[in-house]
């Protein structure tokens, strides 16, 4: 009998729920910067502002992806539309947007099902992560998908709002 699709087996499903997200160490960022560089279609990044950089990694620690977030866009009709903030608050706000630059899984590490936990995971510890080191939380977190590579079937399957 054949498995349904994106079904995990069992070993697969072993690494799911052992599986870990973690701030990534200082010394730890050149190597997602590495990563970013040789695997992602975009390449690494030099963010400026405030950023967090996570790393994904199995049971043993070895790592199954990275994840990075920085200050959200400071404009964007689209999602300050869909806010309704005046400027005012945008001013005052937009410290509370976060943007999800960067999200890897590592080639011949996934497993079905990694990508939405990975996010699930990070999600939940974004906000008090970000409290945390700089002192206020996350109230939203944006992200870009290149219709041309993906068609952004994780962020709608987890319940995100396509916005432009």
């Amino acid at each position: 009998m054949s498995q349904a699709p994106n079904k995990p087996s069992r070993p697969q499903q072993a690494v799911l729920d052992s599986m870990m997200v973690r701030l990534l160490e200082a010394d730890e960022v050149e190597r997602c910067h590495q990563l970013l560089e040789e695997e992602h279609y975009l390449g690494s990044l030099r963010p400026v502002g405030e950023r967090m950089y996570y790393g994904v990694t199995d049971a043993e620690g070895e790592w199954l992806g990275v994840l990075v977030f920085c200050a959200g866009a400071r404009r964007l009709r689209a999602r300050d539309e869909w806010i309704g903030w005046s400027e005012e608050q945008r001013r005052r706000r937009l410290s509370m947007v976060v943007s999800n630059t960067r999200f890897l899984l590592l080639a011949g590490k996934s497993v079905p099902n990694l990508a939405s936990k990975t996010l699930s995971l990070v999600l939940a510890r974004l906000s008090a992560d970000w409290e945390e080191r700089y002192g206020h939380p996350v109230l939203i977190v944006e992200t870009f998908v290149d219709p041309e590579h993906f068609c952004g079937t994780l962020y709608s399957a987890s319940g995100w709002s396509e916005l432009g």
